[in-house]
């Protein structure tokens, strides 16, 4: 497993993070099983949100019903939950934000969180109020560091127009088929490329100056209603053709490949894994080690889809 230093921090992290939204069903011995397989293999962050599972706080239940982790497993391991998607809004308000905290860590079955996340943006957000939040959640030990979701350059800099604590984490959807955070760069300036329109606001270069670590959700899907790409041969059979070679050169697959292109950027940017299966936590681990070269790394940007000047 490919590990880290965590900007700001003075931490090591895993480049894979284990994703929980979509445990609600499976039993509690299935769930030990999904554990138990991505601490073997070394991840060190989990990740929650008080959404997952439909009704509140049902997939961080499942969590903690079915895991009970020794005092080193959870000194290895960071927890991380987000907060601020109701039901047809959002709600960055103090009251909200501590309340669903709490809420989490009785669901989870533990003492803090390693990170709280705003997960999409409040439209209506109010800094002071963010920062009360995080400064009462901070002051009583129930969150250790904090981040976002979702959120661009100009939305993180008014959090931290109110907010004193460092700003670790930006969530946000990534993949080699969907990636307008690292393909509009490439195309600057080429008014003909749709390509070319930065619809993320420079997030990437702002985060890598500032030492805030992307995590990439959705990492084997298209962005689209053609859901997951690795084997769609129908809508990308170059794509494939690529990472099927690729994979043989690396003595891999397909889908640690598809990992491999997003732990190659200097970034370090983060994969977060949905997946309930444990044969996939391990195969994106061994994913995370791969180094693509440059010219691996580029023909699969150019096989997704995507152009060079």
């Amino acid at each position: 497993m490919r590990t880290f230093p965590l900007p700001h921090t003075g931490t090591d992290v895993s480049s894979i993070v284990l994703g929980f939204m979509r445990i609600a069903d499976l039993d509690d011995d299935r769930i030990r099983r999904l554990v138990d397989t991505a601490l073997d293999v070394g991840v060190t962050v989990f990740d929650h949100a008080d959404i997952y599972g439909g009704a509140p706080h049902t997939c961080e239940k499942r969590f903690g019903d079915a895991v009970t982790l020794t005092p080193s497993q959870r000194e290895r391991i960071s927890i991380q939950s987000k907060v601020g998607i109701r039901e047809g809004w959002f709600d960055f308000s103090k009251d909200h934000i501590v309340t669903t905290v709490e809420s989490s860590l009785k669901a989870l079955g533990i003492e803090h969180l390693d990170t709280l996340l705003l997960h999409r943006p409040d439209a209506l957000v109010e800094p002071d109020e963010v920062a009360a939040a995080f400064d009462e959640l901070h002051a009583s030990g129930k969150v250790v560091g904090f981040g976002v979701s979702n959120h661009t350059p100009g939305q993180i800099e008014l959090l931290k127009t109110a907010v004193t604590q460092t700003i670790l984490f930006d969530q946000v959807q990534l993949s080699i088929v969907h990636s307008p955070l690292i393909a509009a760069g490439l195309t600057a300036n080429m008014g003909t490329e749709n390509q070319s329109i930065d619809r993320d606001n420079g997030l990437l270069d702002y985060t890598r100056a500032r030492g805030i670590t992307l995590q990439a959700w959705s990492p084997l899907q298209s962005g689209t209603a053609s859901g997951v790409f690795v084997g769609d041969r129908k809508n990308y059979p170059e794509l494939n053709d690529a990472l099927d070679e690729i994979a043989e050169v690396h003595g891999s697959t397909p889908s640690a490949i598809a990992t491999a292109w997003i732990t190659r950027h200097p970034a370090n940017i983060q994969v977060v894994l949905g997946t309930t299966n444990p044969d996939r936590v391990i195969e994106a681990a061994r994913g995370s080690d791969i180094r693509l070269t440059r010219p691996e790394w580029y023909r699969l940007f150019r096989t997704a889809g995507h152009a060079l000047p």
